[in-house]
């Protein structure tokens, strides 16, 4: 069985996701892609072996799988239309996500599904196992070079200049419900830690730009009764958008075919 897939957005995350769709993936046939840029969306595609249609944001609910990819504000316009017509939802603006779980209850009434990827996250698996569990805390420590971090809405009203840093400086420490609404762009890794563990109250999170390092680094720390552990990885930032690891798209890549494949490893 073949599964249509559409991809909004054709950034540093959706571009390579659908270039690899268009490359042949088993079960999976790429049919349209949306953003906010229609006529780039067409030269982007252009050269694909089987361009897909450019069509508008909501039009890609017509697919069976509808990828979003887009900034965060645009995330309901892609995200309530799939939802309504019971599509599975893959969201990488999770952060977004976080602070519309209206969208995950009506998913619950039209039978659609948000299957999130896990983005630069390592260890998924391992804390939703915790969390079948008590766990008394989960924390995440991210750590990006200035650039990753700049225009994210929480520096800006708070006045918190980054420019010319030598140093590195914790910009936020708050709940991750907190820093997905303060910084959109940067911690869909807490958000999905959130979303897999204990929630994004209780999800402890700290933010540094950091001028010493040039990839995005993740440290994640739970303290639970069946275990105790730490986590660390560094991901290399996308050239196209530093704010992006380039590991985000190859997630989104795996979780698509995790929902096609005949074997799945992990949970």
């Amino acid at each position: 069985m073949i599964r249509t897939v559409a991809v909004g957005g054709l950034g540093a995350i959706g571009l390579p996701v659908a270039r690899a769709l268009d490359g042949g993936v088993d079960g999976l046939q790429l049919i349209a892609v949306a953003a906010r840029d229609e006529a780039r969306a067409r030269d982007r595609v252009a050269g694909f072996a089987d361009p897909p249609r450019v069509v508008t944001l909501p039009e890609l609910a017509a697919a069976d799988i509808v990828v979003e990819a887009v900034p965060a504000a645009l995330l309901k316009q892609i995200a309530v239309p799939a939802i309504e017509a019971g599509r599975i939802l893959v969201p990488a603006s999770v952060g977004a996500l976080l602070q519309r779980m209206e969208l995950v209850r009506r998913a619950q009434q039209t039978g659609a599904r948000i299957v999130v990827p896990t983005g630069a996250l390592l260890g998924l698996d391992a804390v939703r196992a915790a969390a079948e569990g008590p766990v008394e805390s989960v924390s995440i420590e991210t750590r990006k070079p200035p650039a990753g971090l700049r225009g994210a809405p929480y520096l800006v009203q708070n006045g918190i200049d980054i420019d010319g840093i030598t140093e590195p400086r914790r910009v936020f420490a708050g709940t991750a419900f907190d820093a997905a609404r303060g910084f959109p762009a940067n911690v869909n890794v807490a958000a999905a830690l959130a979303l897999a563990g204990i929630g994004p109250t209780r999800t402890r999170v700290e933010i540094w730009a950091d001028p010493t390092i040039t990839r995005n680094t993740h440290t994640i720390r739970v303290e639970a009764d069946a275990a105790r552990f730490t986590l660390a990885i560094e991901g290399v930032p996308s050239a196209e958008n530093p704010r992006t690891g380039k590991l985000t798209a190859l997630s989104v890549l795996a979780c698509l075919r995790g929902l096609v494949s005949t074997l799945k490893v992990g949970s």
